[in-house]
């Protein structure tokens, strides 16, 4: 139980983007199955090879908890597929990743309506912003696509130069940027990378959500609290203001 007065003390909520806004399994399986493929170059023996060192099931699309796939950023995920066999340039490889991770945003399928949620939020006084392994790009076109780019005061992807998770450099950056100290943030994210750059950067509360890759079993120990998903949050905050 977080007590009320931890709760009181947030004046800010850092998101993460999938498997804590969007839905990652509903989201992200036909995706990362045709990353595979582009960084196969046609191999369909080494797209399946890629797909599992992923840490993705290739017959049901599964991502499992605490992979590189769920996880990681574009340019370890060209990192590992080089390393298990593809024959694509890293940089060339890291550029097509990307442009297709962006594209991505319009496959998204958030875990619940995000204006509204947004906007109950920042009327609670909350400042939100994003911190995620995608790319700045891929984030910014999430928002434009929900219309909560007004809501958000700050975006950070792995390219945005502030470190990669779980280092906790976008969460201190998110910080600085407001102007308030990290003991004032709520991290909220679904696996235990977030939890980990929260808890780093000195966050007030990590928060897990269960709309991702991770588990309750493999979260609980990471965060001071696991929510069925964000649409929880104005009810846990609440309670605290009670």
């Amino acid at each position: 139980m977080v007590e009320a007065s931890r709760r009181r003390a947030i004046r800010a909520i850092l998101f993460d983007k999938d498997g804590t806004l969007i839905d990652f399994q509903k989201s992200w399986g036909p995706v990362l199955r045709e990353a595979a493929h582009l960084g196969a170059a046609g191999d369909a023996a080494l797209a399946h090879r890629l797909m599992i060192a992923g840490g993705m099931d290739p017959e049901t699309l599964i991502t499992a908890a605490d992979t590189l796939f769920a996880a990681g950023n574009t340019v370890e995920i060209a990192d590992l597929f080089r390393a298990e066999g593809s024959p694509l340039p890293r940089d060339s490889l890291v550029a097509d990743l990307d442009r297709l991770f962006v594209s991505a945003a319009e496959r998204g399928v958030p875990v619940v309506p995000l204006r509204p949620l947004f906007e109950a939020l920042s009327a609670a006084g909350y400042r939100l912003g994003l911190a995620s392994s995608d790319s700045e790009a891929g984030v910014r076109r999430l928002l434009a696509l929900e219309g909560i780019t007004d809501l958000v005061e700050f975006v950070a992807g792995y390219d945005s130069g502030h470190g990669a998770k779980p280092e906790p450099g976008m969460a201190l950056a998110f910080s600085a940027a407001l102007g308030l100290p990290a003991r004032a943030i709520a991290m909220v994210g679904d696996n235990r990378h977030d939890m980990r750059m929260g808890r780093a950067a000195g966050c007030g509360l990590c928060l897990a959500v269960l709309t991702g890759t991770g588990t309750f079993e493999r979260l609980a120990p990471e965060s001071d609290a696991v929510l069925g998903s964000i649409a929880e949050l104005p009810r846990f905050f609440s309670e605290g203001a009670q």
